[in-house]
Order: structure tokens, then C-alpha cells, then sequence
């Protein structure tokens, strides 16, 4: 007796391949625009926009690389790449001098203001425009369980490091 889980039906295996597919062409055309328009990377635009969203535009290494799925040491070669370019300020955390914080800049600023007109144009006309807005919202329930459900079971590599108390 084996126990190898059972083969995927056609309709399991035509959405993974549509997922992967849709991911790809996405992810290629938001690559394309945002090196164009700001000179970054997929991961760069997402640590900067990360930054962005965060309070006082500040987050902990650690959060930014279990955010965006990241290697740490991925994700200290891009942001000492963000750094270079005077879009990122490293510094020791306030509340643990061993933590180190990422803070946006105001040039990390203006390159978010930027980049983002032609990427929401991109996601508009590749990805939302065959959807109306109930698919829209299917589709948040639908991929949002399905990252709860991945987050809750990370790979190692993106699995939230344990916090010192």
C-alpha cells in the first residue's frame, strides 16, 4: 500500500496550470514596466511598496523578508542595492538594538510615485480588465484562503523567524 495522494481531476490541474500561466505573463509585463519606469526589480518595487504601506514607512528586515517571501540574504543584497540608490536607509531598530530597520526615503518615495501610474495600468489592462467585479471579489476570497492556508504552512526559507523575548 503507497501513500501518494491521489492524481489531480482536470479541473484541480486546469487551475494550477492557469495560476502558473497567469502569474508568469503578469509577473513579466509588471517586471518590464517597472524597470522601465523606475529602474527596479519585481522584489525591489515590492520591498519599496512594503515600505510605503508601513507606519513611518519603517519595517524590520525580518518582516520585509517574510513579506515579500524572500531569502534574508536575498533580501539584504536588495536592499543594500535600494540603498545604493538612496531609495532605502538601514538603521538599528529602536525597540531591539540587534533588529535592523529599513526606512524609505523621500527619493524611495518619488520613485513609488512614479512607477505606480503605469503598474496599476498594467494590472488594469492585463489582469482585471476580462473581470467584473464580483470576479474580482471571487477571486480575493478565493486566492486569499488560499495564501491563509500557505502562510499558515510556509517552506522553511519563508517561514517567520521565532522572536526573541
Amino acid at each position: 500500500m503507497t501513500d501518494e495522494p491521489p492524481p489531480l481531476d482536470p479541473a484541480e490541474l486546469g487551475a494550477y496550470f492557469a495560476l502558473i500561466e497567469v502569474s508568469s505573463l503578469l509577473k513579466h509585463s509588471v517586471e518590464q514596466q517597472l524597470k522601465e519606469a523606475g529602474g527596479l526589480s519585481y522584489v525591489q518595487f515590492q520591498l519599496l511598496a512594503r515600505l510605503g504601506d508601513a507606519p513611518g514607512g519603517r519595517q524590520r528586515m525580518t518582516d520585509l523578508a517574510d513579506g515579500v517571501v524572500y531569502s534574508r540574504s536575498g533580501l539584504t543584497y536588495q536592499v543594500g542595492l535600494l540603498e545604493q540608490a538612496g531609495l532605502v536607509a538601514r538603521s538599528a531598530s529602536i525597540d531591539d538594538e540587534r533588529a535592523v530597520e529599513v526606512t524609505l526615503t523621500d527619493a524611495g518615495r518619488e520613485v513609488l510615485a512614479a512607477v505606480f501610474p503605469g503598474h496599476i495600468a498594467v494590472l488594469q489592462e492585463l489582469f482585471l480588465a476580462p473581470l467584473d467585479h464580483g470576479d474580482v471579489q471571487a477571486l480575493e476570497r478565493i486566492l486569499g484562503a488560499v495564501r491563509t492556508h500557505m502562510r499558515a504552512i510556509p517552506p522553511r526559507s519563508a517561514a517567520p523567524r521565532r522572536r526573541r523575548s
